[in-house]
C-alpha cells in the first residue's frame, strides 16, 4: 500500500504574503483523507504549518503518519525551517501522533467566557498607554516577545524577525490602532506595576461572536510575585466587557507553569495546543 499526496486544486496565496495548498491523501490512487500546507516567508525565515489533517478511511493504519511526513517534505521544498501543527484539546489521537513524529508542545490556546465585571484591588488604578508612554513600552514589548520565542525553542534570528514583524502588523498605528486595549497598572504613588495589551476583535467564536485576545500581560520585574498578573487580567476582562466582547483568549508558552496555573485559576480552559518541529 503506497500513501502519497496529490494536489486538491491550485496553490493559493495566504495571509501576509504566504502560500497555501490543500492536498488529498492517496493510497494506491484512492483518496482516503486530506490536509493543508501553509508557509509564511518573513525577513529571512519561513515557518510552515500543517493543518486540516483528516483520514476518512483506514484510520490506525499509519496513513496519517506518512501523510504528515510527506507534508513536511512539501514545506521543506518551500523553504520552511520549522513546522507547526495545531491540535484541538480533545484530539488525543492527534496529540499522540504529533509527539510520535518528534513535535514538542510550544504553546497552548486558552479561552474564558466573560460574565461578571471584575473589580480592582483597593489602592490600584490603571491608565491608557498613550503616545508619551508608547515608545518605551514598545521597545520592551518587542524584546520581551523575542526572548519568549527564544526560550520556547525558536532560533535567535527567527525570533528577532518574528517579534518585529508581529508588532508592526498588530499595531500599525501604535497606541491609536483601532480595537486594541493598552493599559498600565499603577499603585497609589503612580509606580507602574505592569501592563496589558488586548486585541478586542482578534477572531470569532464558532457561533460568530467576537473573540478578544490577550497579546501581552506582564508584571514589572521588581513587582512580580504580588498578584499583579491576576489584576492585569481583571483589567483585560473589564475592558472586553465594556466593549461588548464576552469571550477572551490567550496564548501561553507550554513551559510557563506559573502563568498556566494563574489562567486555570481564573477560569481559562485549554482549547488547542500548538506543537513545533524543526525541519532540518
Amino acid at each position: 500500500m503506497t500513501t502519497t499526496l496529490r494536489p486538491d486544486g491550485a496553490e493559493e496565496a495566504a495571509a501576509n504574503k504566504g502560500r497555501t495548498r490543500r492536498w488529498h491523501i492517496m493510497v494506491n490512487g484512492h483518496p482516503v483523507g486530506g490536509l493543508r500546507t501553509t508557509a509564511w516567508p518573513r525577513d529571512g525565515f519561513c515557518p510552515g504549518e500543517i493543518g486540516e489533517l483528516e483520514v476518512t478511511e483506514g484510520r490506525r493504519r499509519g496513513r496519517g503518519t506518512v501523510a504528515v511526513l510527506a507534508a513536511e517534505e512539501v514545506l521543506r521544498s518551500w523553504g520552511c525551517t520549522r513546522v507547526d501543527v495545531t491540535v484541538p484539546a480533545e484530539a488525543e489521537a492527534g496529540l499522540q501522533l504529533a509527539r510520535a513524529l518528534g513535535y514538542t508542545e510550544r504553546m497552548r490556546n486558552m479561552i474564558k467566557p466573560l460574565t461578571e465585571l471584575p473589580q480592582l484591588p483597593a489602592g490600584l488604578t490603571d491608565r491608557r498607554i498613550g503616545p508619551e508612554q508608547y515608545p518605551d513600552w514598545e521597545r520592551a514589548a518587542v524584546e520581551g516577545y523575542r526572548q519568549e520565542l527564544i526560550d520556547s525553542g525558536v532560533g535567535a534570528a527567527e525570533a528577532t524577525a518574528k517579534s518585529e514583524h508581529d508588532h508592526r502588523h498588530a499595531l500599525p498605528a501604535g497606541p491609536d490602532t483601532p480595537d486594541i486595549v493598552l493599559r498600565q497598572l499603577l499603585d497609589a504613588d503612580g509606580n507602574v506595576l505592569g501592563c496589558i495589551w488586548v486585541a478586542l476583535r482578534q477572531a470569532a467564536m464558532p457561533d460568530g461572536r467576537p473573540l478578544a485576545w490577550v497579546m501581552l500581560v506582564e508584571a514589572a520585574p521588581e513587582h512580580r510575585g504580588r498578584g499583579h498578573g491576576r489584576t492585569l487580567m481583571r483589567i483585560a476582562e473589564r475592558e472586553c466587557l465594556a466593549a461588548g466582547v464576552h469571550d477572551l483568549g490567550l496564548n501561553v508558552f507550554a513551559d510557563n507553569g506559573v502563568a498556566i496555573r494563574l489562567y486555570e485559576s481564573l477560569g481559562y480552559r485549554v482549547t488547542r495546543r500548538v506543537l513545533s518541529k524543526p525541519l532540518l
